[in-house]
C-alpha cells in the first residue's frame, strides 16, 4: 500500500487520461493520493477531484510564483474552498521561491505568512514549497508556524544537510521525489540517507520529474514503485517496510482514512516480531510508549495480550524469515511460558529465536529463566542501556528498585552460562560513557551494540 503525498493530477496535463492515470494507481497499489493545489482555480478543481474519486484527497493553497495574486480576499475564498469538503487535508503548496521570482520577495514572504495563519485557524498541515530561499523560509517557519503549533512537510526536498537538519529540529516532515533516482543525485541521496524513515514520505510531484528510468516522460502516481526501490537501497530496509512506513506516516499526518490495526507478528527486514504484551516493568524516559503506539509502520499497542494460538497462527511459517524475535510494546518475559510453547512450536520448524528484553526476567518470575529458555531461545538482547546502576534507576525507573541493574549483570551471566549467545545493547544518552558499556560487555563475554537514541526497529 502507498501514498502518493503530492501530485497534481487536476493539471491539464491528465485531461486525456486522469481516470486511466487513476486506475493505474490503484493497480499499483496506492491507496491514496493528496492532490495539491497551486493556484486559487486549481484548489477548487482539487477539491472536484477528491470528490469524484475514493483515493484522492485534497489540498488548498497558491504557489509562490502567484504569490502577487493572494489578497485578503483570496485567503477568504481558499477559506470557503477548504471548508467545503472534509477531504481537504492541508494547505498547499505554499512557501517561497526565489529561483525565478516570479512575485517579489517581500510580497511571497507577505503571502505566505497568510497561508500560515490560515493553516493554524483550520487545523490543517502546510505542504512547503522551498527553491533557493531556504534562510528566508526557515525565519518565517520560525516566527509563524512554531508559534502556531502547526505542522508541516518540506515538499520535493532537494536542500543540504544543514537545511535538513533545521527540518528535521523544528519537527517537520521530509518529502522526496523521484529525482532522487537521478543519476546526477548522488549528493541528494547522501543528504537522504540522513532522514529518519519515521519523518519521510513519498511523492510523484506528477506531472513532473518522472524517474530515471522514465526521465522525459509525463509522471504519474503509479511511479511510486520506482522511488519506492530507490528508498530501499538507500536506507537498508525491504521494499515493504518502506512502503508500509510511508504509508502509516502520510495517513497520520493528513489524517486519510486507512485503518492501522494493532500486530501480533510484524516483519521488519528480514525478520518476523512478536508483540505478546503491552505491559513493562521500566519507565524509561526515551521508550517510544510514551510517543507513540507505532514501529517502523506497525501498530503495536495491544487491544488484549495474545493466546499461544493466536500467536502462531500469525507467524505462520517461520522458516521464511531469518528469526524470529520476541520484540514488541512491552516486556516479553513477563509472559514466559508464552515464550516458552512459542518457540518450541516454531523450533521444530526450523525457526532461529531471538529475544528482546529488558533484562529482568529472573526478578520478573522468581528463578533462573536461562535454565528454561537453553535450547529453545539462541541469542538474547539485553537492553543494558546505562554503564552504572544510578544513572539505571534515574533513566529507566525500574518497578524493582535500586538493585535491578546488578541483576541484570547477573541475568546476562545466567544467559552466557547456559550456553545462549548474548548481546548486550546501551544508547547514546547523554551522560553514559559508551566505551564503559563495551567494557561490561566484553568482561562477561558477550557482544556489545550501540543503539541511537530514537531510532527503533
Amino acid at each position: 500500500m502507498l501514498i502518493d503525498t503530492h501530485c497534481h493530477l487536476d493539471f491539464k496535463d491528465f485531461d486525456n487520461d486522469r481516470d486511466s492515470v487513476i486506475a493505474r494507481a490503484k493497480a499499483a497499489g496506492v491507496a491514496r493520493i493528496v492532490n495539491v493545489a497551486s493556484s486559487v482555480e486549481g484548489s477548487s478543481r482539487s477539491v472536484e477531484l477528491a470528490r469524484d474519486h475514493d483515493i484522492i484527497y485534497a489540498s488548498v493553497g497558491v504557489h509562490p510564483h502567484d504569490a502577487k495574486i493572494v489578497t485578503d480576499e483570496i485567503i477568504e475564498n481558499l477559506r470557503a474552498i477548504a471548508l467545503s469538503h472534509k477531504k481537504v487535508v492541508a494547505i498547499g503548496e505554499v512557501g517561497l521561491d526565489y529561483y525565478r521570482n516570479l512575485s517579489p520577495k517581500d510580497i511571497q514572504i507577505e503571502a505566505f505568512r497568510k497561508f500560515i495563519r490560515l493553516a493554524a485557524e483550520l487545523k490543517l498541515p502546510l505542504i512547503l514549497h522551498a527553491r533557493e530561499a531556504e534562510g528566508d523560509i526557515l525565519k518565517v517557519l520560525k516566527e509563524e508556524a512554531r508559534k502556531l503549533h502547526v505542522k508541516a512537510v518540506m515538499h520535493c526536498f532537494s536542500g543540504g544537510m544543514p537545511f535538513l537538519k533545521e527540518c528535521l529540529d523544528m519537527g517537520f516532515y521530509l518529502s522526496f521525489t523521484a529525482n532522487l533516482t537521478f543519476k546526477n543525485a548522488k549528493d541528494l541521496r547522501v543528504v537522504a540517507k540522513a532522514v529518519p524513515v519515521e519523518r519521510l514520505f513519498i511523492e510523484t510531484d506528477a506531472p513532473f520529474l518522472a524517474p530515471e528510468k522514465l526521465r522525459g516522460k509525463r509522471n504519474e502516481p503509479s511511479y511510486l514503485v520506482y522511488l519506492i526501490e530507490e528508498w530501499s537501497r538507500i536506507l537498508g530496509l525491504s521494499q515493504e517496510d518502506i512502503a508500509r512506513i510511508t504509508t502509516h506516516n502520510a495517513n497520520q499526518f493528513f489524517g486519510l482514512g486507512l485503518e492501522d490495526r494493532s500486530k501480533i507478528a510484524y516483519e521488519i527486514r528480514d525478520s518476523l516480531y512478536l508483540n505478546i504484551t503491552n505491559r513493562c516493568t521500566n519507565m524509561c524516559d526515551f521508550c517510544v510508549r510514551s510517543q507513540t503506539e507505532f514501529v517502523k509502520g506497525h501498530n503495536l499497542k495491544l487491544e488484549g495480550e495474545p493466546t499461544i494460538e493466536e500467536i502462531l497462527d500469525a507467524v505462520g511459517n517461520p522458516a521464511k524469515y531469518k528469526e524470529v524475535v520476541f520484540c514488541g510494546y512491552g516486556e516479553p518475559t513477563l509472559r514466559l511460558d508464552v515464550i516458552k510453547a512459542v518457540s518450541r512450536a516454531i523450533k521444530k520448524q526450523g525457526a532461529k529465536i531471538r529475544v528482546v528484553t529488558n533484562g529482568h526476567g529472573d526478578i520478573i518470575n522468581g528463578h533462573t529463566i536461562a535454565n528454561d529458555l537453553a535450547g529453545l531461545v539462541d541469542r538474547f538482547s539485553v537492553s543494558l542501556n546505562t554503564d552504572t546502576s544510578s544513572k539505571y534507576n534515574d533513566i529507566c525507573k525500574p518497578e524493582f528498585g535500586p538493585d535491578t541493574y546488578g541483576r541484570i549483570l547477573d541475568f546476562i551471566r545466567s544467559l552466557v552460562h547456559s550456553g545462549i549467545e548474548v548481546e548486550v545493547t546501551c544508547l547514546d544518552l547523554p551522560g553514559v560513557d559508551i566505551k564503559r558499556c563495551e567494557a561490561i560487555a566484553r568482561e562477561m563475554g558477550v557482544k556489545f551494540r550501540l543503539r541511537s537514541l530514537g531510532v527503533v526497529g
